[in-house]
This record gives C-alpha cells, structure tokens and sequence, in this order.
C-alpha cells in the first residue's frame, strides 16, 4: 500500500492518485467540519473545499509526519473553519451597521420592486471612467469577485476593489443628484 506521501507526489501526473487518497481522508475531514459545524451541508461543502485546496497545493505539500497526509489536510480544514467563520462574523457585523439582521428575521416578501429607480443608471454608469465602469460592470452585474475582477483588468484584488468602491460611490452621487432635481 502506497503511503499518503507517495500519492500526493504520483498525483502531480495521475489523478488517479489523489482519488485514493480523498478515499481514504474524506469521512475524516467530513466528520471533522460536521463536528465544528453541526451542517450537514456546510461539511459537505467545506470537506470539498478541503479537498479542492488540497489539489491545489499538492506540488507544496512536504511530507513531516512520516508519510501521513492526515497533517496536511487536517491543517488545511481547520484554516477553512477559521475563514469561514471569520466571513461570517464580517458579514453579520456589517449588517448590522447596515440595520440587516432585523430585515433578515422577517418574513420575505413578495412585492415586485418598481422598476423606476433603474431610470438613468445606463447613463450613469455610461459616465464613469472606464476602469471604474469596467469594475462595476464585473463585480455587480457579472457577481465576479475582486480576485476574479482585479485578473480580467490587469490589476490586483485590492486595486480592483477601490475601482468599483469609486464607481459605486460616483454613481450614487450622480444619480442621487438626478433624482433631487427639479425635473
């Protein structure tokens, strides 16, 4: 039987490698995010993240427990829960800046939205310069994220995200100014 070292390297070339060794660690790390999440869900998907990861940085993997993968991609999903957890607390605090979380414990509903305020957006958006436009374009109406945004401008994550941060806020005084006017 190969050792779980063996197959991270035998995967470089053969996918068939790494399928066994998901076979052998998947319950684990299953069992692991099922613990910490009490999500049957989430542990699917986070196990399959963990695993995602893992194929990702197999060329990086160093072998420091005697042949055993159970360091490596244990490590990697205790790094998943830390992040997911993170994300979560972020998106939770900022709506609560944003006076979300009442909202979100109501009931949705099923009103259709007039479609009004969608008058002038075309021009607006039209207006700004290029690179925000562009941003704006790839983040809100494409839902690319920065990473995804910052590589199809040629700039990173961080660049990306002032340009659209700059769009937004442009394009919200220009239309807040539209809609104050005297028409």
């Amino acid at each position: 039987m190969k050792t779980d070292a063996k197959l991270i390297r035998d995967a470089r070339t053969d996918p068939h490698a790494f399928r066994e060794l998901y076979d052998r660690y998947a319950e684990r790390i299953y069992g692991y995010h099922l613990r910490r999440t009490r999500d049957p869900a989430a542990a699917h998907d986070l196990t399959a993240e963990t695993f995602a990861q893992a194929w990702i940085s197999r060329s990086r993997f160093r072998d420091e427990a005697g042949g055993s993968a159970a360091p490596w991609l244990f490590a990697i999903a205790k790094h998943l829960i830390l992040h997911s957890v993170r994300k979560a607390q972020l998106e939770q605090t900022a709506s609560a800046k944003l006076g979300l979380l009442e909202e979100l414990d109501r009931e949705p509903t099923t009103a259709i939205p007039d479609e009004a305020w969608l008058e002038g957006l075309d021009e607006a958006l039209a207006e700004l310069p290029g690179g925000q436009r562009d941003a704006v374009e790839l983040r809100v109406v494409h839902d690319l994220s920065y990473e995804q945004v910052g590589t199809a401008l040629g700039t990173t994550p961080r660049a990306a995200r002032v340009r659209v941060h700059r769009g937004l806020v442009a394009l919200r005084a220009q239309l807040t100014n539209e809609t104050e006017a005297p028409r």
